[in-house]
């Protein structure tokens, strides 16, 4: 009479889901088929080392406790093999077996590490973490616990400061893209400016560049933030930087990069424009502020810049004002790849990314201190950074820094092969 007749009663707060459990018994054995699949890979990838006798020199040496890891699914119990190396002479030279699936201290997944700086910015305090997630993850949900989000803080804190003193000498950004944020913290009285730069290198690739925190958009903050990037290596210009009309920013780009030349975002000045019209005139005047940054050659842009101006003047004299101050900086992306017009017409590549972080803290009334919105701005950023997408037209970021030069988009050398 060994048969067992006990019955588990379900706990108060526990939920019974079968799904989730054959979702976690299922992502067990894929978990432990890839690491077994990678172990043998690193062992075959030493089988020609062998030692005095013959024999194998790196092998099997059994496994590594069982431990669990947080998933989006809950917590999964995984198990990694050791390697031995019999023939290392000391432990500096020792063949070690380091899986890029498991790594050595890893307790959570990356999605879970992106999900705690997204619950905190949002006004999650420490505190509520295990009920926030213990819906999501299962009960006493294991390493998120309130003492190790307090600690994650103080990482993330770590990153941030690594981050800010890095080394960018042997860095190059051909594009620069430049806003100022504002994120209203709860239990601070005003609004804190987060200045941002995010840069394009000569792949195509969009990278953080600066990111800085002050009261207001001035050329003083500005300049901060780009003697800064100087100072740590950053010694060649870009060929354009692209920001809206804040007077802070094209000053300090003056004075640290003389060189690089100016684009006013088009999607703030039509904005700036529209706001100096009657709304029953909007529709049209933005349709017709369209054509000109839509214009195929700067020749049409122009043309369609002097129609606005000779329809609305009239009337309307401050909204043309707004427009003709910056005619030739508006105009300068038709002095690059075409490929590129899209990219440089607008600063949305900042503006995208922190449309999520505004609606985050809109919906919960800003995040709790301005150095919690700092920090946590940050994060998502970086983890945000990991998917942006790579610039139109890669091939023609080197010629730019060849110097080719570009006429309404168009290569110009290649522009004269073809009427020769």
């Amino acid at each position: 009479m060994n048969e067992n007749r006990v019955v588990a009663l379900r706990q108060e707060g526990e939920i019974d889901d079968p799904l989730t459990e054959i979702l976690r018994a299922g992502a067990k054995r894929l978990i432990a088929q890839a690491v077994e699949a990678e172990f043998e890979a690193f062992l075959d990838a030493h089988a020609d080392l062998a030692l005095p006798d013959g024999r194998r020199r790196v092998v099997r040496h059994g496994r590594e406790p069982a431990r669990m890891i947080q998933t989006g699914i809950g917590p999964v119990e995984v198990e990694k093999p050791k390697a031995r190396d019999r023939g290392a002479p000391n432990a500096e030279t020792r063949i070690r077996y380091a899986s890029s699936i498991l790594p050595q201290w890893a307790r959570r997944t990356k999605s879970l590490d992106a999900l705690l700086p997204a619950l905190y910015l949002a006004g999650v305090s420490t505190g509520d973490f295990q009920d926030v997630l213990t819906a999501l993850l299962g009960k006493d949900a294991p390493n998120l616990s309130p003492a190790v989000i307090s600690r994650l803080k103080g990482e993330w804190e770590e990153d941030y400061s690594r981050w800010q003193t890095r080394d960018l000498a042997t860095r190059r950004y051909v594009y620069l893209w430049a806003d100022g944020v504002y994120l209203q913290a709860r239990m601070e009285p005003q609004a804190e400016c987060m200045l941002v730069l995010i840069g394009a290198t000569p792949e195509g690739k969009k990278e953080l560049v600066g990111f800085q925190t002050g009261m207001r958009e001035s050329a003083q903050n500005w300049k901060e933030l780009l003697v800064d990037l100087k100072n740590r290596g950053l010694v060649v210009a870009p060929e354009i930087a692209i920001g809206d009309g804040a007077l802070g920013f094209w000053k300090a780009l003056d004075e640290a990069f003389p060189k690089t030349r100016h684009q006013r975002c088009w999607v703030h000045k039509t904005l700036n424009i529209l706001d100096k019209l009657p709304k029953s005139v909007q529709p049209n005047a933005h349709r017709d502020l369209r054509e000109i940054w839509q214009a195929p050659s700067r020749a049409a842009a122009e043309a369609a810049m002097t129609t606005f101006a000779e329809k609305y003047a009239p009337k309307y004299q401050k909204a043309v004002d707004c427009l003709l101050k910056d005619r030739d900086t508006l105009l300068t992306f038709f002095d690059f790849p075409a490929e590129h017009f899209v990219h440089l017409r607008t600063s949305n590549p900042i503006e995208s990314v922190f449309s999520t972080v505004r609606h985050r803290t809109v919906r919960v009334k800003g995040a709790l201190s301005q150095d919690t919105a700092r920090l946590m701005v940050f994060k998502l950023v970086m983890a945000a950074s990991k998917n942006w997408r790579r610039l139109k037209g890669q091939n023609q970021l080197p010629k730019l820094i060849q110097g080719v030069t570009f006429r309404d988009g168009i290569e110009i050398a290649c522009e004269a092969k073809t009427a020769a």
